[in-house]
């Protein structure tokens, strides 16, 4: 057999081009790269952002503070808030933004800025001043305890029975002040209308009966108000702690 038969064919393209494709390549590689690179930079930025900010930036501007009440503040909080609320000896000591929808504040800061840590914000079925006899606020459950991250201590006996108390203050100036009293803790899917569906049914029974921790009675008349944030149990599970509003 002639040894010209085994010779590769030769390839339809020239030598030139197929070092210029792995230049292409080369150079196509370390772009991806670059972007990889930079996305896991923004990633770790956020998470210093969250952990460090979501509470320094809004702490000053709490109605009744020195600084709230002293020199200008380098930013202004958006006109949607309605509230101030805070849980004693937790991380939870925000505003409490109301939108037009139960979307915006899921990503937007008090001050009208993006945020993944979104904002504390009352349901928007919600009459803003807390006049009804179920009102609904959310959080993002964050690291550390930030935002609504401190919920799901509730779910202790013994975290909850040193924790029950907190303070809500109504208004853009804190207007009207009110206690806290925590009383229950339960774990919900977001499905549950008697929860997520404020005055769609009997909120009281409905936490009386499902409640893992209940401190509640039958016999307290008060306002309720319902503080709920993402579970780790799955997608759709929520974890809600409900507190009485003390006139």
């Amino acid at each position: 057999m002639d040894s010209s038969s085994l010779r590769k064919p030769k390839s339809p393209f020239p030598v030139r081009f197929w070092k210029a494709a792995n230049l292409w390549y080369e150079r196509l590689l370390l772009i991806v790269l670059i972007l990889v690179l930079l996305i896991a930079m923004w990633c770790m930025y956020d998470n210093y952002y969250v952990f460090h900010h979501t509470s320094d930036r809004v702490a000053g501007y709490k109605p009744g503070t020195v600084s709230s009440e002293g020199t200008a503040q380098e930013k202004t909080i958006s006109s949607d808030m309605v509230a101030w609320i805070t849980l004693d000896d937790t991380n939870i000591d925000y505003p409490v933004m109301q939108g037009e929808d139960n979307v915006k504040y899921l990503n937007t800061d008090p001050f009208g800025d993006y945020s993944l840590a979104g904002s504390i914000f009352l349901d928007s079925r919600n009459s803003a001043d807390f006049s009804d006899d179920y009102s609904l606020v959310y959080g993002h459950h964050m690291e550390y305890g930030r935002m609504f991250g401190a919920l799901d201590d509730y779910l202790d006996e013994k975290y909850m029975d040193s924790h029950t108390t907190g303070e809500l203050l109504i208004g853009r100036e804190g207007e009207t002040a009110y206690r806290l009293e925590v009383f229950a803790a339960l774990q919900a899917s977001a499905l549950d209308e008697a929860v997520f569906e404020p005055g769609k049914a009997d909120i009281r029974a409905f936490v009386r009966d499902n409640a893992q921790i209940y401190r509640g009675s039958d016999d307290r008349t008060e306002r309720i108000l319902g503080l709920s944030t993402c579970s780790d149990e799955s997608a759709s599970a929520r974890v809600v702690v409900f507190c009485y509003i003390m006139e």
